[in-house]
């Protein structure tokens, strides 16, 4: 399998402070259980967390921002 570069990953993800945030979110998911969303044996966590998003199996969730909300 080739190497995933984080020019792969860039593609698909804004900027390298979102890509480290989402890998690591990903790799806590999968240390906790979560199952492998693209096939990638004997690689580990942190490697296969970049072949999902370099895959766009992951997304960004987006969240309201808090300081737009209506007045009350």
């Amino acid at each position: 399998m080739a190497r995933i570069t984080i020019e792969d990953c860039l593609k698909r993800v804004p900027n390298r402070f979102v890509l480290v945030n989402m890998t690591s979110k990903r790799v806590r998911q999968i240390r906790e259980g979560a199952d492998y969303l693209v096939n990638s044996p004997k690689n580990e966590d942190i490697v296969v967390a970049l072949r999902e998003i370099a895959a766009g199996k992951i997304r960004i969730k987006e969240e309201p921002d808090p300081d737009s909300s209506e007045p009350k």
